[in-house]
C-alpha cells in the first residue's frame, strides 16, 4: 500500500507517519511507501526509513505528486486558526486552494484512493439562528465563527462530494484540540491548551489568555492518531455515511487541566501558570464548543482519553522516549 500524508513533517503528521511505519500495514496490506509532503522536509528519523519519501514546498506546487497514484491519503496540512484570522488570503490559499489541488490530483490519478481529511471541532459555533448546545455531536448543525472553521466545513462537504462522484473514498474526522504538543507555540488560538502544561514542565512561565472556567474538548496526540487510523481502516458501512464524524474528546475546564498538572507535577510547576486575559484569543475561544460527544466514533470502538492526568503522563513519557521532543522539555520537574 502506498500512503500519502500531507503535513507529514509537522508534529501530528510525523507522529502518524511513525505509527503507520511501526504498524507496518493498513487494512491488512503492507506499507510499501509513505510519502510525506509539507513546507519543510520530514524529520531525519523518518527520512532514514527506506519506505519514506519527502517532498518539501507549498501544496499548490505539488499537483504532480498528488496525481502520481496513492492507495491511501491522510490530509492534515492546514493553516491554523490564528493565522487564518490574521491573514485571510493565506487561509484561502493554504486550506481551500491547496486542498482543491490535492483532490484534483487524486481524481486524475483515477484509482479512487481512501482518504481521511482532518477536520476540526472549530466547525461548531454559536449563531442567533443556531444556539450552541453544551455538547456538540455528530448531528449538531455546524455554524463556524472563524475562517479556519469555515474552511474545514467547506472541505468536509467537498470531500463528501468527491466521494459521491467516486473520485475518492473520503471520510472526514473532526479532531478535538490536540494537547500536549511539544515545541514552541504555533499560530493557533488553541495553542495555550498545550502551553499551560508544556511550558511549566520545562520550567518556563506560561500565560493563560482565558478564564479558568473555560471548557473545551481535548485529545492526546496518541489518541488522536489512533482515531485517524481507525477511521481510515473502517468500512463505509461502519462509518455510517459520508458526512464528518467527531473524534472522541475529553471535556475539561482549564481549572481541571491545572489541577491535573498540580497532581502530576506538583504545586511549583502549577504556579508557573498565570492568567492574563487576551481579548482576541478569548473572543475566538468563546465561540467554540464547551464539550462534545462522538457517537459514531464510539461505534468504531473509539473512546476519549481516560483523564487529563493520563494526557499529561503521556506527554511526560513521550518527552523521555520519542523523537521530536526537546531535550529540556522536562527540566521544570523536581528531581
Amino acid at each position: 500500500m502506498n500512503i500519502l500524508i500531507t503535513g507529514g513533517a509537522g508534529f501530528l503528521g510525523a507522529r502518524l507517519a511513525r505509527t503507520i511505519l511501526q504498524k507496518g500495514e493498513l487494512c491488512g496490506q503492507a506499507i510499501q511507501s509513505l510519502t510525506l509532503t509539507d513546507l519543510f522536509p520530514a524529520p531525519a528519523d523518518l527520512l532514514a526509513d527506506p519506505r519514506v519519501r519527502s517532498h518539501a514546498g507549498p501544496m499548490l506546487e505539488q499537483g504532480d505528486v498528488f496525481a502520481s497514484g496513492f492507495d491511501g491519503v491522510f490530509h492534515l496540512a492546514s493553516a491554523v486558526s490564528g493565522e487564518c484570522e490574521q491573514d485571510f488570503d493565506l487561509g484561502l490559499r493554504s486550506n481551500l486552494d491547496s486542498t482543491r489541488v490535492l483532490l484534483d490530483g487524486l481524481r486524475h490519478a483515477g484509482n479512487a484512493p481512501r482518504m481521511v481529511f482532518a477536520s476540526s471541532v472549530a466547525v461548531y459555533g454559536p449563531d442567533a439562528s443556531n444556539p450552541l448546545p453544551d455538547l456538540v455531536g455528530d448531528d449538531t448543525l455546524p455554524s463556524p465563527q472563524t475562517s479556519y472553521g469555515t474552511h474545514k466545513l467547506m472541505l468536509e462537504y467537498l470531500v463528501a462530494d468527491y466521494t459521491r462522484k467516486g473520485y475518492i473514498d473520503g471520510r472526514a474526522a473532526r479532531l478535538m484540540t490536540v494537547t500536549v504538543r511539544p515545541g514552541k507555540p504555533n499560530g493557533a488560538a488553541s495553542s495555550f491548551f498545550s502551553g499551560i502544561i508544556r511550558e511549566p514542565l520545562a520550567g518556563v512561565e506560561s500565560i493563560c489568555p482565558v478564564d479558568a472556567s473555560v471548557s473545551h474538548p481535548v485529545s492526546s496526540p496518541g489518541n488522536t492518531v489512533h482515531g485517524l487510523i481507525t477511521v481510515f481502516e473502517a468500512s463505509r458501512e461502519a462509518m455510517g455515511g459520508r458526512l464528518a464524524l467527531n473524534l472522541p474528546g475529553l471535556n475539561v475546564k482549564v481549572s481541571d487541566m491545572l489541577q491535573a498538572l498540580q497532581d502530576v507535577a506538583g504545586v511549583a510547576v502549577r504556579d508557573r501558570v498565570r492568567f492574563e486575559r487576551n481579548e482576541q484569543v478569548a473572543g475566538i475561544v468563546n465561540n467554540w464548543s464547551r464539550g462534545s460527544t462522538a457517537v459514531r466514533a464510539n461505534g468504531l470502538g473509539l473512546r476519549p482519553d481516560a483523564s487529563f492526568h493520563a494526557v499529561i503522563e503521556q506527554y511526560i513519557e513521550d518527552c523521555k522516549t520519542r523523537p521530536g521532543y526537546p531535550a529540556d522539555a522536562l527540566k521544570g520537574l523536581a528531581p
